[in-house]
């Protein structure tokens, strides 16, 4: 699995607006299919919610890659 880092200036990043941030997903729409569709783990656990708010040592899954927020 490969991990990644993502720096974050705020208090939180919404998860849709992480993936698109990180490259994992292309566009906002696509990070918006790939969350409902329940592709996406947040902290080990499946979650739907694509405006799920990140913060620092919040870890995000998909497709292999593993995103630790600080």
């Amino acid at each position: 699995m490969q991990e990644e880092t993502v720096q974050i200036n705020t208090e939180y990043i919404k998860l849709q607006d992480l993936l698109k941030f990180a490259g994992v997903t292309d566009t906002g729409g696509m990070a918006k299919e790939v969350i409902q569709a329940g592709e996406v783990k947040v902290n080990g656990e499946v979650c739907t919610m694509r405006g799920k708010k990140l913060r620092p040592g919040d870890v995000a899954e998909l497709d292999g890659v593993r995103l630790v927020v600080e």
